[in-house]
Protein backbone atom coordinates (compact mmCIF):
# COMPACT_ATOMS: atom_id res chain seq x y z
CA UNK A 1 0.00 0.00 0.00
CA UNK A 2 1.69 3.40 -1.01
CA UNK A 3 0.46 5.71 1.78
CA UNK A 4 1.21 9.13 -0.84
CA UNK A 5 -1.52 7.76 -3.17
CA UNK A 6 -4.52 10.16 -3.18
CA UNK A 7 -7.24 10.31 -1.24
CA UNK A 8 -9.85 8.47 -0.39
CA UNK A 9 -10.61 5.07 0.04
CA UNK A 10 -12.55 2.60 -1.83
CA UNK A 11 -13.17 -1.00 -1.76
CA UNK A 12 -11.75 -3.75 -3.92
CA UNK A 13 -13.18 -6.67 -4.93
CA UNK A 14 -10.29 -8.64 -2.90
CA UNK A 15 -11.97 -7.47 0.35
CA UNK A 16 -9.87 -5.62 1.76
CA UNK A 17 -9.57 -1.30 2.14
CA UNK A 18 -6.81 -0.07 0.19
CA UNK A 19 -6.18 3.55 -0.82
CA UNK A 20 -7.05 3.80 -4.59
CA UNK A 21 -4.62 4.13 -7.25
CA UNK A 22 -6.99 5.99 -9.23
CA UNK A 23 -8.73 8.54 -6.71
CA UNK A 24 -12.44 8.71 -7.47
CA UNK A 25 -11.35 12.85 -7.30
CA UNK A 26 -9.25 12.38 -10.43
CA UNK A 27 -11.73 13.58 -12.27
CA UNK A 28 -13.95 15.23 -10.79
CA UNK A 29 -14.86 17.77 -13.53
CA UNK A 30 -16.48 15.25 -15.39
CA UNK A 31 -18.62 13.71 -12.41
CA UNK A 32 -22.06 13.89 -10.72
CA UNK A 33 -22.48 14.30 -6.99
CA UNK A 34 -25.96 13.52 -4.88
CA UNK A 35 -26.03 14.43 -1.61
CA UNK A 36 -27.40 12.36 1.06
CA UNK A 37 -29.06 14.28 4.72
CA UNK A 38 -30.30 12.42 8.08
CA UNK A 39 -33.01 14.95 9.79
CA UNK A 40 -32.63 13.73 13.39
CA UNK A 41 -35.37 14.89 15.96
CA UNK A 42 -33.68 17.46 17.35
CA UNK A 43 -32.27 18.95 14.01
CA UNK A 44 -34.70 21.30 12.12
CA UNK A 45 -35.54 21.65 8.15
CA UNK A 46 -34.14 24.96 7.94
CA UNK A 47 -30.72 23.39 10.00
CA UNK A 48 -30.68 20.58 7.10
CA UNK A 49 -30.83 22.49 4.04
CA UNK A 50 -28.12 25.15 5.21
CA UNK A 51 -25.60 22.46 6.19
CA UNK A 52 -26.58 20.87 2.40
CA UNK A 53 -26.13 24.35 1.21
CA UNK A 54 -22.67 24.41 2.67
CA UNK A 55 -21.76 21.44 2.00
CA UNK A 56 -22.77 22.07 -1.56
CA UNK A 57 -19.93 24.62 -1.52
CA UNK A 58 -17.79 22.26 -0.42
CA UNK A 59 -18.73 19.45 -3.12
CA UNK A 60 -18.49 21.73 -5.64
CA UNK A 61 -14.98 23.28 -4.75
CA UNK A 62 -13.84 19.83 -5.59
CA UNK A 63 -15.74 20.56 -8.49
CA UNK A 64 -18.20 18.43 -8.62
CA UNK A 65 -21.65 19.11 -10.13
CA UNK A 66 -24.39 18.46 -7.82
CA UNK A 67 -27.72 16.93 -9.59
CA UNK A 68 -29.65 15.84 -6.76
CA UNK A 69 -30.22 15.36 -3.15
CA UNK A 70 -31.94 12.40 -1.22
CA UNK A 71 -33.11 13.15 2.78
CA UNK A 72 -34.45 11.51 5.18
CA UNK A 73 -36.23 12.23 8.60
CA UNK A 74 -34.77 9.66 11.02
CA UNK A 75 -34.67 8.78 14.63
CA UNK A 76 -30.66 8.35 14.11
CA UNK A 77 -28.17 8.51 11.76
CA UNK A 78 -26.28 5.38 13.17
CA UNK A 79 -28.06 2.73 11.05
CA UNK A 80 -25.91 0.20 8.97
CA UNK A 81 -27.01 1.90 5.78
CA UNK A 82 -27.62 5.51 7.11
CA UNK A 83 -31.17 5.34 4.67
CA UNK A 84 -34.23 2.91 5.17
CA UNK A 85 -34.72 0.98 1.92
CA UNK A 86 -37.00 3.55 0.68
CA UNK A 87 -34.58 5.83 0.51
CA UNK A 88 -31.86 3.26 -0.55
CA UNK A 89 -34.31 2.28 -3.71
CA UNK A 90 -34.64 6.43 -3.95
CA UNK A 91 -30.58 6.49 -4.10
CA UNK A 92 -30.37 3.93 -6.91
CA UNK A 93 -32.34 6.23 -9.43
CA UNK A 94 -29.40 8.75 -9.02
CA UNK A 95 -26.64 6.33 -8.89
CA UNK A 96 -27.57 3.12 -10.96
CA UNK A 97 -27.26 0.76 -8.25
CA UNK A 98 -29.49 -1.89 -6.70
CA UNK A 99 -30.60 0.11 -3.88
CA UNK A 100 -29.98 -2.85 -1.32
CA UNK A 101 -27.33 -3.88 0.89
CA UNK A 102 -25.75 -7.42 -0.85
CA UNK A 103 -24.20 -9.85 0.54
CA UNK A 104 -20.52 -9.82 0.84
CA UNK A 105 -18.20 -11.93 1.27
CA UNK A 106 -16.59 -15.83 0.27
CA UNK A 107 -18.83 -17.85 -0.67
CA UNK A 108 -19.82 -20.12 2.04
CA UNK A 109 -18.47 -17.74 4.35
CA UNK A 110 -20.89 -16.37 7.43
CA UNK A 111 -19.95 -12.92 6.54
CA UNK A 112 -21.77 -13.33 3.13
CA UNK A 113 -24.72 -14.48 4.15
CA UNK A 114 -25.82 -11.27 5.50
CA UNK A 115 -25.40 -7.57 5.12
CA UNK A 116 -22.88 -6.13 7.73
CA UNK A 117 -24.44 -4.61 10.33
CA UNK A 118 -23.07 -1.26 11.69
CA UNK A 119 -20.27 -1.23 14.42
CA UNK A 120 -23.12 0.55 16.83
CA UNK A 121 -25.88 -0.51 18.71
CA UNK A 122 -29.18 0.82 17.00
CA UNK A 123 -32.62 0.93 17.08
CA UNK A 124 -34.67 -1.38 14.91
CA UNK A 125 -35.90 0.53 11.90
CA UNK A 126 -39.68 1.98 12.13
CA UNK A 127 -42.36 3.56 9.85
CA UNK A 128 -41.86 6.60 11.54
CA UNK A 129 -38.33 6.62 10.31
CA UNK A 130 -39.22 5.81 6.60
CA UNK A 131 -41.21 9.54 6.86
CA UNK A 132 -39.97 12.56 5.09
CA UNK A 133 -41.94 15.58 4.25
CA UNK A 134 -39.77 16.85 1.50
CA UNK A 135 -40.45 16.04 -2.21
CA UNK A 136 -36.77 14.69 -3.90
CA UNK A 137 -36.14 15.38 -7.88
CA UNK A 138 -36.12 12.64 -10.14
CA UNK A 139 -32.62 12.69 -12.37
CA UNK A 140 -33.33 13.74 -15.93
CA UNK A 141 -30.76 12.54 -19.15
CA UNK A 142 -27.02 12.86 -18.06
CA UNK A 143 -27.80 13.51 -14.33
CA UNK A 144 -26.63 10.04 -13.08
CA UNK A 145 -24.46 10.26 -10.24
CA UNK A 146 -20.55 9.33 -9.95
CA UNK A 147 -20.07 9.92 -6.48
CA UNK A 148 -22.29 10.22 -3.20
CA UNK A 149 -21.51 12.83 -0.55
CA UNK A 150 -22.99 12.26 3.01
CA UNK A 151 -23.62 15.09 5.27
CA UNK A 152 -22.41 13.47 8.62
CA UNK A 153 -19.89 11.11 9.56
CA UNK A 154 -20.12 7.59 8.94
CA UNK A 155 -18.82 4.09 10.04
CA UNK A 156 -16.45 2.02 8.02
CA UNK A 157 -19.38 -0.08 8.20
CA UNK A 158 -21.60 2.31 7.35
CA UNK A 159 -19.75 3.75 4.68
CA UNK A 160 -19.16 -0.15 2.99
CA UNK A 161 -22.83 -1.03 3.19
CA UNK A 162 -23.78 2.61 1.88
CA UNK A 163 -21.25 1.87 -1.68
CA UNK A 164 -22.99 -1.19 -2.08
CA UNK A 165 -26.87 0.02 -2.11
CA UNK A 166 -25.53 3.07 -4.18
CA UNK A 167 -22.57 1.05 -6.43
CA UNK A 168 -20.93 4.04 -6.29
CA UNK A 169 -17.87 5.78 -3.97
CA UNK A 170 -19.34 7.43 -0.82
CA UNK A 171 -17.47 9.89 1.03
CA UNK A 172 -18.49 11.76 4.52
CA UNK A 173 -18.41 15.08 5.03
CA UNK A 174 -15.02 15.07 6.98
CA UNK A 175 -13.83 13.17 3.78
CA UNK A 176 -14.73 16.14 1.36
CA UNK A 177 -13.16 18.58 3.97
CA UNK A 178 -10.05 16.93 4.23
CA UNK A 179 -9.45 16.65 0.33
CA UNK A 180 -9.91 19.91 -0.23
CA UNK A 181 -7.13 20.85 2.54
CA UNK A 182 -5.02 18.09 1.09
CA UNK A 183 -5.56 20.01 -2.70
CA UNK A 184 -4.94 23.72 -1.03
CA UNK A 185 -2.13 23.05 1.19
CA UNK A 186 1.14 24.56 0.23
CA UNK A 187 3.64 25.07 2.22
CA UNK A 188 5.30 22.46 4.04
CA UNK A 189 3.58 22.92 7.33
CA UNK A 190 0.53 22.42 5.86
CA UNK A 191 0.61 19.13 3.90
CA UNK A 192 2.40 17.58 7.27
CA UNK A 193 -0.60 18.67 8.87
CA UNK A 194 -3.21 18.08 6.32
CA UNK A 195 -1.46 14.51 6.00
CA UNK A 196 -1.76 13.46 9.50
CA UNK A 197 -5.32 14.05 9.34
CA UNK A 198 -5.77 12.32 6.59
CA UNK A 199 -4.21 9.33 7.50
CA UNK A 200 -5.86 9.20 11.00
CA UNK A 201 -8.94 9.51 9.37
CA UNK A 202 -7.61 6.59 6.99
CA UNK A 203 -6.93 4.20 9.60
CA UNK A 204 -9.69 3.04 11.07
CA UNK A 205 -11.01 2.81 7.22
CA UNK A 206 -8.43 0.23 6.24
CA UNK A 207 -11.07 -3.09 7.14
CA UNK A 208 -10.66 -7.02 5.92
CA UNK A 209 -14.14 -8.70 5.57
CA UNK A 210 -12.55 -12.01 4.35
CA UNK A 211 -10.82 -13.22 7.32
CA UNK A 212 -7.37 -12.51 6.61
CA UNK A 213 -6.03 -14.97 4.22
CA UNK A 214 -3.19 -12.97 2.99
CA UNK A 215 -0.69 -13.40 5.78
CA UNK A 216 2.55 -13.21 5.83
CA UNK A 217 5.16 -15.82 6.91
CA UNK A 218 6.14 -15.34 10.30
CA UNK A 219 8.36 -17.02 13.44
CA UNK A 220 10.76 -19.62 13.29
CA UNK A 221 11.77 -20.94 10.46
CA UNK A 222 8.65 -19.24 8.52
CA UNK A 223 6.60 -21.61 10.74
CA UNK A 224 3.53 -19.64 12.45
CA UNK A 225 0.89 -16.80 11.25
CA UNK A 226 2.69 -13.38 10.71
CA UNK A 227 1.09 -9.75 9.48
CA UNK A 228 -1.68 -10.17 7.72
CA UNK A 229 -1.85 -7.14 5.01
CA UNK A 230 -4.12 -5.56 7.27
CA UNK A 231 -1.95 -5.21 10.32
CA UNK A 232 0.89 -4.22 7.85
CA UNK A 233 -0.69 -1.78 6.32
CA UNK A 234 -1.84 -0.05 9.77
CA UNK A 235 1.74 -0.27 10.93
CA UNK A 236 2.96 1.91 7.95
CA UNK A 237 -0.22 4.12 8.75
CA UNK A 238 0.99 4.69 12.99
CA UNK A 239 4.93 4.36 11.50
CA UNK A 240 4.55 7.38 8.67
CA UNK A 241 2.11 9.57 11.44
CA UNK A 242 4.86 8.99 13.92
CA UNK A 243 7.30 10.76 10.99
CA UNK A 244 5.07 13.30 9.79
CA UNK A 245 4.35 14.40 14.00
CA UNK A 246 8.23 14.66 14.13
CA UNK A 247 9.04 16.99 11.70
CA UNK A 248 5.54 18.97 12.46
CA UNK A 249 7.18 19.27 15.60
CA UNK A 250 10.55 20.30 13.94
CA UNK A 251 8.48 23.15 11.81
CA UNK A 252 6.44 24.19 14.73
CA UNK A 253 9.35 24.95 17.06
CA UNK A 254 10.84 27.06 14.09
CA UNK A 255 7.28 28.80 14.08
CA UNK A 256 7.26 29.12 17.81
CA UNK A 257 10.88 31.10 17.61
CA UNK A 258 9.60 33.57 14.84
CA UNK A 259 6.43 34.06 17.39
CA UNK A 260 9.30 34.65 20.07
CA UNK A 261 11.15 37.19 17.89
CA UNK A 262 7.55 38.87 17.24
CA UNK A 263 6.59 38.73 21.04
CA UNK A 264 7.15 42.60 21.56
CA UNK A 265 5.01 43.34 18.33
CA UNK A 266 1.78 44.46 17.81
CA UNK A 267 -0.56 41.34 15.76
CA UNK A 268 -3.89 41.43 14.44
CA UNK A 269 -5.12 38.08 13.14
CA UNK A 270 -7.74 37.61 10.98
CA UNK A 271 -9.81 34.92 12.20
CA UNK A 272 -13.61 33.68 10.71
CA UNK A 273 -15.41 31.23 8.95
CA UNK A 274 -14.32 29.83 5.55
CA UNK A 275 -14.82 32.57 2.47
CA UNK A 276 -16.29 35.71 4.91
CA UNK A 277 -13.61 37.95 2.91
CA UNK A 278 -10.33 37.43 5.28
CA UNK A 279 -7.91 37.23 1.88
CA UNK A 280 -9.58 39.97 0.21
CA UNK A 281 -9.45 42.37 3.85
CA UNK A 282 -5.47 41.04 3.91
CA UNK A 283 -4.98 42.24 0.87
CA UNK A 284 -6.39 45.63 1.07
CA UNK A 285 -4.72 46.58 4.29
CA UNK A 286 -1.37 45.35 3.70
CA UNK A 287 -1.01 45.64 -0.84
CA UNK A 288 0.20 41.94 -0.55
CA UNK A 289 -0.47 40.02 -3.22
CA UNK A 290 -2.03 36.95 -1.08
CA UNK A 291 -4.86 34.58 -2.60
CA UNK A 292 -8.27 35.39 -3.13
CA UNK A 293 -10.74 33.32 -4.66
CA UNK A 294 -14.70 32.56 -4.21
CA UNK A 295 -14.35 29.22 -2.79
CA UNK A 296 -14.02 27.21 0.73
CA UNK A 297 -10.75 26.73 2.39
CA UNK A 298 -8.83 28.95 0.07
CA UNK A 299 -5.86 29.91 2.58
CA UNK A 300 -4.94 27.59 4.99
CA UNK A 301 -1.23 28.70 5.57
CA UNK A 302 -0.74 31.51 7.81
CA UNK A 303 0.37 35.03 6.19
CA UNK A 304 1.60 37.98 8.19
CA UNK A 305 2.29 40.83 6.65
CA UNK A 306 2.55 44.70 8.32
CA UNK A 307 -0.01 47.01 7.43
CA UNK A 308 0.61 49.39 4.18
CA UNK A 309 1.68 52.35 4.30
CA UNK A 310 3.36 51.17 7.33
CA UNK A 311 2.46 52.30 11.05
CA UNK A 312 4.62 53.72 13.74
CA UNK A 313 4.41 51.33 15.81
CA UNK A 314 4.81 48.64 13.19
CA UNK A 315 1.25 46.21 13.12
CA UNK A 316 1.74 42.97 11.64
CA UNK A 317 -1.73 41.28 9.86
CA UNK A 318 -1.74 37.39 9.64
CA UNK A 319 -4.50 35.39 7.83
CA UNK A 320 -5.29 32.54 8.79
CA UNK A 321 -7.33 29.17 8.43
CA UNK A 322 -10.61 29.72 7.97
CA UNK A 323 -13.36 27.38 9.94
CA UNK A 324 -16.52 25.65 9.02
CA UNK A 325 -19.24 23.49 11.12
CA UNK A 326 -18.55 20.33 11.73
CA UNK A 327 -14.67 20.57 11.30
CA UNK A 328 -12.81 17.24 12.02
CA UNK A 329 -11.17 17.51 15.37
CA UNK A 330 -8.20 16.09 13.60
CA UNK A 331 -7.83 18.80 11.61
CA UNK A 332 -8.43 21.40 14.51
CA UNK A 333 -5.45 19.34 16.35
CA UNK A 334 -3.63 19.33 13.08
CA UNK A 335 -3.35 22.79 12.69
CA UNK A 336 -3.17 23.50 16.42
CA UNK A 337 0.67 25.35 15.33
CA UNK A 338 -1.05 27.16 12.94
CA UNK A 339 -3.83 28.30 15.11
CA UNK A 340 -1.67 29.90 17.70
CA UNK A 341 -1.00 32.60 16.17
CA UNK A 342 -4.42 33.87 16.84
CA UNK A 343 -3.62 32.89 20.91
CA UNK A 344 -0.74 35.04 20.40
CA UNK A 345 -1.94 37.70 18.63
CA UNK A 346 -2.34 41.66 20.89
CA UNK A 347 -5.94 41.83 19.04
CA UNK A 348 -8.69 39.56 16.82
CA UNK A 349 -10.92 40.63 14.29
CA UNK A 350 -13.25 38.58 13.84
CA UNK A 351 -14.62 38.36 10.19
CA UNK A 352 -17.91 37.62 9.40
CA UNK A 353 -19.94 37.92 5.98
CA UNK A 354 -22.88 39.79 7.16
CA UNK A 355 -24.37 39.03 3.88
CA UNK A 356 -24.81 35.43 4.69
CA UNK A 357 -28.34 34.99 6.87
CA UNK A 358 -26.25 32.36 8.78
CA UNK A 359 -23.32 34.19 10.01
CA UNK A 360 -24.48 34.37 13.77
CA UNK A 361 -24.05 30.76 13.64
CA UNK A 362 -20.65 30.84 11.69
CA UNK A 363 -19.34 33.51 14.39
CA UNK A 364 -20.54 30.74 17.41
CA UNK A 365 -18.56 28.09 14.86
CA UNK A 366 -15.32 30.14 15.12
CA UNK A 367 -15.29 31.13 18.90
CA UNK A 368 -15.90 27.76 19.76
CA UNK A 369 -13.22 26.07 17.58
CA UNK A 370 -10.40 29.06 18.84
CA UNK A 371 -11.98 28.13 22.59
CA UNK A 372 -10.31 24.81 22.03
CA UNK A 373 -6.67 26.68 20.96
CA UNK A 374 -6.90 28.69 23.70
CA UNK A 375 -7.67 31.74 22.34
CA UNK A 376 -10.85 32.87 23.62
CA UNK A 377 -9.07 35.58 26.51
CA UNK A 378 -7.73 37.47 23.24
CA UNK A 379 -9.32 41.10 22.73
CA UNK A 380 -11.54 41.17 19.80
CA UNK A 381 -13.09 43.35 17.49
CA UNK A 382 -16.48 42.09 15.59
CA UNK A 383 -16.02 43.40 11.82
CA UNK A 384 -18.95 42.65 9.49
CA UNK A 385 -17.95 42.42 5.69
CA UNK A 386 -19.63 43.17 2.76
CA UNK A 387 -21.83 45.48 3.74
CA UNK A 388 -21.92 46.30 -0.36
CA UNK A 389 -24.29 43.43 -0.46
CA UNK A 390 -26.89 44.70 2.10
CA UNK A 391 -29.61 47.48 2.32
CA UNK A 392 -30.24 50.03 4.25
CA UNK A 393 -32.65 48.36 6.50
CA UNK A 394 -30.29 45.53 7.14
CA UNK A 395 -27.74 47.63 7.94
CA UNK A 396 -29.57 49.37 10.39
CA UNK A 397 -30.89 46.57 12.19
CA UNK A 398 -27.09 45.36 12.26
CA UNK A 399 -25.69 48.27 13.54
CA UNK A 400 -28.60 48.27 16.53
CA UNK A 401 -27.42 44.21 17.02
CA UNK A 402 -23.85 45.22 17.18
CA UNK A 403 -23.46 48.24 18.42
CA UNK A 404 -19.73 47.57 18.94
CA UNK A 405 -18.88 46.13 15.43
CA UNK A 406 -17.00 47.70 12.80
CA UNK A 407 -19.38 47.48 9.15
CA UNK A 408 -16.89 47.83 6.10
CA UNK A 409 -16.19 46.85 2.38
CA UNK A 410 -13.17 45.83 0.86
CA UNK A 411 -14.07 47.85 -1.85
CA UNK A 412 -14.56 51.16 -0.39
CA UNK A 413 -11.20 52.93 0.67
CA UNK A 414 -12.82 55.06 3.23
CA UNK A 415 -14.04 51.96 5.21
CA UNK A 416 -10.69 50.54 4.89
CA UNK A 417 -8.97 53.79 6.28
CA UNK A 418 -11.41 54.14 9.12
CA UNK A 419 -10.41 50.38 10.43
CA UNK A 420 -7.26 50.98 10.18
CA UNK A 421 -7.72 53.94 12.34
CA UNK A 422 -9.68 52.01 14.58
CA UNK A 423 -6.58 49.53 15.04
CA UNK A 424 -4.51 51.82 15.68
CA UNK A 425 -6.69 53.73 18.18
CA UNK A 426 -7.09 50.74 20.20
CA UNK A 427 -3.23 49.92 20.09
CA UNK A 428 -2.70 53.95 21.37
CA UNK A 429 -5.08 53.64 23.85
CA UNK A 430 -2.32 51.43 26.07
CA UNK A 431 0.38 53.67 25.07
CA UNK A 432 2.55 56.25 26.64
CA UNK A 433 3.41 59.83 25.50
CA UNK A 434 6.82 60.78 26.55
CA UNK A 435 9.91 62.93 25.65
CA UNK A 436 12.94 61.09 24.68
CA UNK A 437 16.84 63.44 24.76
CA UNK A 438 19.08 61.60 22.42
CA UNK A 439 22.40 62.77 22.51
CA UNK A 440 24.69 63.21 19.52
CA UNK A 441 26.31 60.19 21.02
CA UNK A 442 23.75 57.76 20.72
CA UNK A 443 22.07 58.34 17.17
CA UNK A 444 22.28 54.77 17.00
CA UNK A 445 19.47 54.53 18.49
CA UNK A 446 16.89 57.13 16.60
CA UNK A 447 16.99 54.90 14.10
CA UNK A 448 14.93 52.00 16.22
CA UNK A 449 13.09 55.02 17.69
CA UNK A 450 11.32 55.50 14.43
CA UNK A 451 10.91 51.85 13.72
CA UNK A 452 9.47 50.61 17.14
CA UNK A 453 7.21 54.31 18.12
CA UNK A 454 5.43 56.75 16.49
CA UNK A 455 7.36 60.44 16.79
CA UNK A 456 4.91 63.17 17.31
CA UNK A 457 7.16 65.71 16.86
CA UNK A 458 11.21 66.45 17.03
CA UNK A 459 13.54 69.38 17.71
CA UNK A 460 17.42 69.71 18.11
CA UNK A 461 19.50 71.41 20.46
CA UNK A 462 23.52 71.18 20.95
CA UNK A 463 23.44 68.85 23.05
CA UNK A 464 21.62 66.32 20.71
CA UNK A 465 17.28 65.78 19.55
CA UNK A 466 14.46 65.53 21.63
CA UNK A 467 11.78 63.36 20.58
CA UNK A 468 8.37 63.18 21.90
CA UNK A 469 6.99 60.03 21.08
CA UNK A 470 4.45 57.36 21.78
CA UNK A 471 5.06 53.74 22.52
CA UNK A 472 3.72 50.83 24.38
CA UNK A 473 5.37 50.90 27.81
CA UNK A 474 7.53 47.63 27.26
CA UNK A 475 8.75 49.25 24.38
CA UNK A 476 9.97 52.37 26.40
CA UNK A 477 11.76 51.30 28.76
CA UNK A 478 13.85 48.91 26.42
CA UNK A 479 15.11 52.12 24.91
CA UNK A 480 15.43 54.19 28.23
CA UNK A 481 17.92 51.40 28.90
CA UNK A 482 19.65 51.61 26.10
CA UNK A 483 19.75 55.31 26.52
CA UNK A 484 21.13 55.14 30.51
CA UNK A 485 17.88 57.06 31.21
Amino acid sequence: MDLNQPFPVKMRETQEYVLNERSVMSKPSQSNAVLVAIRTPRVTVEDVDSSLQELTRLVTTLGYRVVGRVTQKRSSDRYAAVLGEGKLAELAQWTGGSGKIEAFGRPGHKAGSKPEAAELDVPEESDEDESDDSVEATPGPGEQAQIVIVDCDLSPSQLKNLERAAGVPVLDRTGVIIEIFSRHARTRAARLQVEIARLNYLAPRLRETGGGSERQGGGVGGKGAGETSLELDKRRIRDRTKELRAELAAIGDEHQTRRARREHELTVALVGYTNAGKSSLMRAMTGSEVLVADKLFATLDTTIRPLYPETRPKVLLSDTVGFIKKLPHDLVASFKSTLDEAASASLLLFVVDASDPSFRSQLDVTRKVLGEVGATDVPSLLVLNKRDRLGPDELATLKAEYPDAFLLSTRNKDDLQALRDRIMGYFESDMLDEELHIPFTAQKVVAEIRARMRVLSEAYDAEGLTLRVRSTPENLTAIKKKLGQ
